[in-house]
């Protein structure tokens, strides 16, 4: 039987960090199954999923944590099994506008309103290339619950995205055919 571990780290940054996790992860028979690393703000912080046999999880735990004598924090979770909910779908978000306070804060209220749950969120923030004006840029794959349309969403948004002079594009995944 394996069991599957999802931990986020953070540390600072510095050549072969995600080489020793990999080690450990790896020595202990251990697959690197996903994850999301990056630098930010001279720091690495990242979430990981990796799947073990059982009988070798406590001597990965203990291996990562071994990694925290050199600054690395983690917290380590046993993977929760995910019930999908039919009627859900999942959807791609796209936000584009000038950079200004809010804007993340103002489109995941509207997003909770609705119950649309955000799987995953990437933004940055980047000089625009004419310019030079301060860019936020987000992409973000959204779940929606059962009775939310594209459409009402859209509607949603659309008004926050007027107000915060932004551009929010709702993109449902290609239909198998």
């Amino acid at each position: 039987m394996e069991r599957s571990l999802v931990m986020t780290l953070i540390g600072p940054d510095r050549p072969g960090l995600v080489g020793s996790i990999a080690a450990a992860v790896a020595g202990h028979g251990g697959n690197w199954e996903e994850s999301r690393m990056s630098h930010l703000g001279g720091q690495f912080a990242g979430i990981l999923r990796a799947r073990v046999p059982a009988p070798k999880e406590a001597a990965l735990v203990a291996a990562l944590r071994a990694l925290e004598s050199q600054g690395l924090q983690m917290i380590l979770h046993p993977e929760a099994a995910s019930a999908k909910v039919p009627g859900e779908e999942l959807v791609s978000m796209e936000i584009v506008g000038l950079d200004r306070p809010g804007i993340v804060s103002q489109i995941s209220a509207a997003l909770a309103r609705r119950g649309v749950n955000v799987e995953e969120l990437n933004t940055e923030c980047a000089a625009a290339p004419m310019s030079g004006e301060v860019m936020f840029h987000a992409n973000a794959q959204l779940r929606l619950p059962a009775g939310c349309t594209v459409g009402n969403l859209s509607a949603d948004l659309g008004a926050i995205a007027a107000d915060l002079m932004i551009e929010v594009k709702i993109k449902s995944p290609p239909r198998d055919q």
